[in-house]
């Protein structure tokens, strides 16, 4: 059942041209009624991103998170494939070579032995790469990062991200109410699912800026959410006793009538992380600037899709089960179906004498069916006159009042 926006009176109906409709809010897009579309899609999304975790070894760890070392040196003519076949000559095992702007970023494990061995080996790992850009040897940057450092990040950014959670749901509960609170964490949960499997599948080095990018997200996510919600708690009043909608037709029109303001908001705020992700790492090159970017990028377009297409289906989805909005939907189905059942009685009249309304004689109507009465077929031509009362059996004896006098004529 599709809901249009109403109108006042003196306003002009419904406006003609997509963008004109959208920009005034009187779009009729079905999102809760497709709700099974859209859950599929995602899981067919989080499917894929749990299979590449699993077949590919899990995320891609920068060195802040596994420990190690790296250097990174102006790149010049070399390629990536000479700097892995340089380093993996100096005898180490897993090598890590990766473009970066200019510059060539090389990690390898941690360095073993005593402090003199590290030292050594990493002069090694210098010269060569000196050596083969022809950079000198300050311009190669060395940083060595313990795996303790890489955990203590890891745990403190979980217990925050746990703690952000418990206080969304404090605040939209107070704010709204519990099913709206447990429907916006279910669409961060999607969101964080769905970047961390983009990660995996395509092996992006997960740093500490990637960390704090997708903290950033969840509460873009969460303020696209509370606007459509915030629409939702004021159309509610809509469902009275007596209303003509059910709620998740009056979470479709709250929808609509926000649908352009959510896209602005998205919109405003991709155009700046875009700018931060092409300018900042193609342009100056800022390897930090280009992880942070794109964590942010990814986790915006995400959190556009999951406050229209599963927060508000999933919100709907919790309010159907409500008694009050069950027997609204039953009343609702109720009157639909004895509609249907007066229409098709007024129509009784233009099917043809003898027959049913479909098509069938008298004679053929099932047993336990009751057939329609027939209207007479009304004669055609035109009406005979009114017949007098003599002629319904009426004589002056039977009448109940008495006759009128008749006027005598003046005689000449």
């Amino acid at each position: 059942m599709s809901t249009s926006v109403p109108t006042a009176p003196g306003q002009a109906g419904p406006r003609n041209g997509l963008l004109n409709r959208l920009y005034h809010g009187e779009t009729e897009f079905r999102f809760v009624p497709r709700a099974r579309r859209w859950f599929a899609i995602s899981g067919a999304v989080i499917l894929i991103g749990l299979l590449g975790f699993a077949g590919r070894g899990g995320l891609n760890l920068g060195i802040d998170f596994t420990g190690g070392s790296q250097w990174e040196v102006p790149a010049g003519e070399v390629t990536v494939s000479d700097a892995e076949d340089a380093i993996e000559g100096l005898g180490f095992a897993e090598v890590s070579v990766q473009e970066v702007g200019d510059a060539l970023r090389v990690q390898t494990p941690p360095l073993e032995g005593s402090d003199a061995e590290r030292t050594e080996a990493s002069n090694e790992v210098i010269d060569t790469l000196s050596g083969l850009t022809g950079a000198e040897r300050t311009e190669v940057a060395v940083n060595e990062v313990g795996p303790s450092w890489g955990q203590e990040i890891s745990e403190k950014a979980l217990r925050a991200l746990v703690f952000f959670l418990i206080a969304i749901v404090i605040y939209i509960t107070v704010r709204f109410e519990l099913r709206m609170a447990l429907a916006i964490v279910g669409g961060l949960v999607h969101d964080l699912i769905v970047v961390v499997g983009v990660y995996a599948v395509l092996q992006l080095p997960v740093t500490p800026a990637t960390v704090v990018a997708i903290l950033t997200i969840l509460g873009f996510s969460i303020y696209d959410g509370i606007v459509v919600f915030d629409r939702v708690d004021e159309n509610t009043r809509l469902l009275s006793s007596g209303s003509r909608m059910t709620y998740s037709e009056m979470v479709d029109l709250s929808l609509n009538q926000v649908l352009m303001r959510s896209l602005n908001t998205q919109i405003t705020a991709i155009i700046p992380i875009l700018s931060v992700l092409v300018v900042g790492s193609l342009v100056l090159g800022q390897t930090t600037l280009q992880e942070f970017g794109l964590a942010l990028f990814l986790g915006q377009l995400t959190g556009a899709y999951s406050s229209i297409f599963i927060a508000s289906p999933l919100l709907a989805m919790l309010k159907e089960r409500e008694p009050r909005y069950r027997a609204l939907r039953q009343r609702l189905s109720e009157g639909t179906g004895s509609g249907r059942s007066s229409r098709s009685a007024s129509s009784v009249s233009s099917v043809a004498p003898g027959t049913n309304d479909d098509g069938r004689s008298d004679d053929e109507t099932p047993e336990g069916e009751v057939a329609a009465p027939v209207a007479p077929a009304r004669p055609k031509g035109p009406v005979p006159p009114r017949p007098r009362p003599q002629a319904q059996g009426l004589t002056p004896a039977t009448r109940t009042h008495p006759p009128r006098p008749r006027k005598q004529r003046k005689k000449r």
